[in-house]
């Protein structure tokens, strides 16, 4: 009973934390740009506190709050590479052979995300706010490229809440 009990707080929480890559079919791609969205503004606000507590002097508690904004923007910066890789260049963006119609499209999917890849990446080696811009612009593009027009809507929707 007590095995069966642990088994499923396991199973949930990992359900909670994660999306799955079992063939659940419960997918909500715009929440997920959106999600990615939310994790540029965290990493450019971090790196906009991290400059001004290296200006403001050498005490513990500012070195301390300084470590705190590097760890955020490295685990948001983080979170963006497990969303573009785990859950669209996984899950979402469907390879496709070189003579197919839609081979253009799947090319300009997967350069784009693997260009977010590297943003987020250069985001945690810097606090130069371009690399955080230059994620934004990126995220923008896929999203473009990426949904129709109600998936648009839907994405504006979610922004605006």
């Amino acid at each position: 009973m007590i095995k069966n009990i642990t088994l499923a707080v396991i199973f949930i929480s990992s359900l909670v934390y994660s999306h799955c890559q079992v063939p659940c079919g419960i997918y909500d791609d715009a929440l997920r740009i959106h999600q990615i969205q939310e994790h540029i503004e965290t990493i450019t606000k971090a790196m906009f506190q991290i400059e001004a507590l290296s200006d403001q002097g050498d005490n513990a508690l500012d070195a301390n709050q300084q470590v705190r904004w590097i760890n955020t923007k490295e685990e948001h910066a983080t979170l963006i590479q497990r969303i573009v890789s785990d859950y669209f260049l996984t899950q979402r963006v469907k390879f496709k052979i070189e003579n197919d119609s839609a081979r253009t499209t799947y090319v300009q999917h997967t350069t784009t995300l693997h260009q977010m890849l590297v943003a987020a990446m250069k985001c945690k080696q810097s606090v130069d706010n371009h690399n955080a811009d230059r994620l934004s612009e990126l995220t923008k593009t896929f999203a473009e490229l990426y949904f129709d027009e109600h998936g648009l809507e839907h994405l504006e929707e979610l922004n605006h809440k």
